[in-house]
């Protein structure tokens, strides 16, 4: 009996031991591919939201947060417009011309610049987009709606009072616009009430190798970018402010 439990509880340690290897094998490819290949990476954050996600200051900080805690370094940000921000004006102007992939370093675009070209960001190949804890958005029931919140125009500007109150709002009488995955173009004009609970989208804002440079120059300013902490969202919303 004794050998019996022994034998299981090795092979219940050997599973796990493997299950870690493989999530420091994942984290490691994506670091390297990073750093070797710089892209832009996009993600979903890893439930569908309403309309209201306390603007997109509190998105942002949801990107971030969410990001950290899948252990990606990356400065990650919400693909969404609003009064007083266009979507294509998100990403850092040096790293534009940076293609855009998906967690697994697959390319979604060929570049974050050619996505505004007045057609609507089309997609070259069907979109294959991952949440920050590895689900299909397209596959997965976690969304009920094959469709991204983005508040944008074709080019990707800002589209007026088609933001569900600057993405403060939950109500069914407001709209927001977003764009079906399974169209061809990521900045679809369909219409959405904004009660109704879809894709949000994190897309990197600049490159890791940039962020790590700019804090080497930033030491007065507490940022928990490189020691593991999380900063608060007053924190990242300076941080931000400072990589611009």
């Amino acid at each position: 009996m004794m050998k019996f439990l022994m034998s299981k509880k090795i092979k219940w340690l050997s599973n796990l031991i493997c299950v870690v290897a493989f999530g420091y094998l994942r984290l490691y490819k994506q670091l390297t591919l990073s750093l070797i290949f710089p892209q832009l990476r996009m993600a979903a954050l890893n439930e569908a939201y309403t309309g209201d996600v306390h603007g997109v200051r509190g998105a942002d900080y949801a990107c971030y947060r969410e990001a950290r805690r899948a252990g990606l370094r990356g400065t990650f940000r919400a693909f969404l417009s609003s009064r007083v921000q266009n979507v294509d004006s998100i990403v850092r102007q040096a790293d534009r011309k940076l293609p855009v992939s998906n967690l697994r370093g697959e390319v979604l675009f060929n570049s974050w610049t050619e996505m505004y070209n007045a057609d609507g960001a089309p997609f070259p190949h069907p979109p294959r987009i991952y949440s920050f804890n590895g689900k299909n958005v397209l596959t997965d029931l976690s969304w009920p709606h094959k469709a991204v919140w983005h508040g944008a125009l074709l080019n990707g500007e800002r589209a007026l009072d088609t933001s569900c109150d600057a993405w403060h709002s939950a109500s069914k009488d407001k709209v927001g616009l977003a764009g079906s995955l399974k169209g061809p173009r990521l900045l679809e004009q369909a219409r959405y009430s904004c009660d109704k609970r879809l894709i949000l989208l994190c897309i990197e804002a600049t490159t890791e190798l940039f962020v790590q440079r700019k804090r080497r120059d930033a030491d007065n300013i507490r940022y928990s970018y490189s020691n593991g902490e999380i900063m608060d969202e007053e924190e990242y919303h300076n941080f931000l402010a400072s990589i611009q």
